[in-house]
């Protein structure tokens, strides 16, 4: 499939050989990430920073603001910037590539020190809300113009309705983020898609993150009109299979183009591209071409208001 122009992902940790969060990131390197993404049909991203010490996040977070605003390309391609963590759930498979030793219970004073690292940058914060003590840093982001995502969590349906009234607008990739066993119906995908009325749902569509037919199933229940396509991309995104870095991490990434962890072989990111998405969406999943433009392009627009 050709890739089509206009491609907005509100998820990517790195691209093409680059990995957005490891210390050794340069201009050049955010360069070519930035032109292999527009060589992808991609217009524009959201960069992502993943769960760190403190400290470590903040560095990279004013490193990537730093590179960016060097290069026009990349002020072009990077709209802003996605901060997934460190206030997420740390345990009971709920992690995902986050590190459970770096995570914390949200705070407004911790999520403006990451906040004011970003420049001015920062579009959304993904948070396990049931890790937000009163809501006070879902409130707080909201009221400084930051989306608000939940992820990594299971946060009960009480406390996800509250989060929707404090601020809470979106949900970071459905069905992943979270055990490979759940409860068989009160489970956090459930409850997701009980909110899809109130929250921008959004969904890894690599065929592997999940089955092409699950996904048309979500779809079928969430409706496309706030449905969000995401790649979750990290550094091996439009190479392909191979060995490669996420962070602290180092990952394997096979034939199927998803993230493994090399010793328990569990998902730690994407290698897909957005055209291989769209390709999915196409003839996996059935969808018309209205609709993957609505998923990979307009929506992503509007749920991280990017006009």
């Amino acid at each position: 499939m050709t890739p089509s122009p206009g491609f907005v992902d509100l998820q990517v940790n790195g691209y093409g050989g680059v990995d957005f969060n490891h210390d050794g990131l340069t201009l050049e390197g955010l360069h070519t990430a930035c032109t292999r993404l527009a060589a992808d049909g991609v217009e524009r991203i959201l960069a992502t920073i993943i769960t760190e010490d403190l400290p470590v996040m903040i560095r990279r977070l004013r490193r990537l603001v730093h590179a960016r605003e060097q290069d026009p390309l990349c002020v072009r391609m990077i709209a802003g910037l996605h901060i997934e963590g460190p206030f997420l759930k740390p345990d009971g498979g709920y992690q995902g590539a986050h590190p459970p030793e770096a995570m914390r219970p949200a705070d407004p004073d911790t999520a403006a020190r990451l906040v004011e690292a970003g420049g001015g940058l920062v579009r959304l914060v993904t948070l396990a809300p049931e890790y937000d003590p009163g809501l006070r840093t879902t409130r707080w982001l909201a009221d400084h113009g930051i989306r608000v995502s939940a992820g990594h969590t299971d946060a009960p349906l009480d406390i996800l309705r509250a989060a929707a009234d404090a601020g809470l607008t979106l949900f970071t990739h459905v069905g992943n983020g979270c055990p490979m066993t759940l409860s068989r119906h009160d489970n956090i995908i459930q409850r997701a898609l009980h909110l899809a009325d109130r929250l921008w749902l959004c969904f890894i569509a690599d065929g592997v993150h999940i089955p092409p037919f699950a996904l048309r199933n979500y779809l079928r229940l969430a409706g496309t009109a706030r449905a969000v396509v995401v790649t979750d991309a990290m550094a091996s995104a439009g190479l392909g299979p191979g060995v490669y870095t996420l962070a602290r991490w180092t990952v394997r990434v096979g034939e199927d183009l998803a993230a493994h962890h090399p010793e328990t072989g569990q998902l730690l990111g994407s290698a897909v591209t957005m055209a291989r998405s769209a390709q999915i969406l196409r003839e996996a999943v059935g969808l018309s071409p209205a609709e993957i433009r609505l998923l990979t392009v307009d929506n992503p627009r509007r749920a991280a208001g990017l006009g």
